[in-house]
């Protein structure tokens, strides 16, 4: 196992810092829709309790937490594997804010008609709106973790 660079545990600080809200929710959201649950406790998520879904590019997905907070922001965090040489995601627009952390690999973050390589330590921000898609432009496979922050509207 490497070391961790200052810039990667500058990074890993500061998602554990904006988990610290999800961590001080309170047990009744505002606008906490109906079936979602109210991030109220403090807790750890470990890897095997994750639920893991298979992509259709054989890529692993792994749901760590979904709910609302006290403050009423809907948010989802999840971590995903890519397989090097696989067909991406297809490009889609989210109407909610995305912050995507890269773990391990190099991606290129593809969006408003360009494409950006992200390697390990690298952070995305993907506003509403924007159509976008990740695709493993490395050797190996590409991991990164995602925090969703709001919902999109249901059709």
């Amino acid at each position: 196992m490497r070391e961790m660079t200052r810039r990667e545990l500058c990074v890993g600080l500061s998602a554990v810092a904006a988990m610290g809200a999800v961590v001080e929710a309170q047990t009744t959201a505002a606008g906490a829709g109906a079936g979602s649950a109210v991030l109220s406790q403090s807790r750890v998520y470990l890897p095997d309790q994750m639920p893991e879904r298979k992509m259709a590019n054989g890529g692993i997905s792994r749901d760590v937490l979904r709910g609302t907070l006290a403050t009423g922001e809907y948010v989802t965090v999840h971590e995903s594997e890519q397989p090097a040489g696989m067909t991406p995601n297809t490009p889609h627009t989210i109407q909610h804010a995305e912050v995507t952390v890269v773990l391990e690999g190099t991606v290129a973050f593809e969006h408003d008609g360009k494409s950006e390589k992200v390697g390990p330590g690298g952070v995305i921000f993907v506003t509403p709106g924007t159509l976008h898609t990740l695709r493993n432009v490395g050797e190996g496979p590409a991991k990164y973790c995602v925090v969703q922050v709001g919902k999109d509207a249901k059709s």
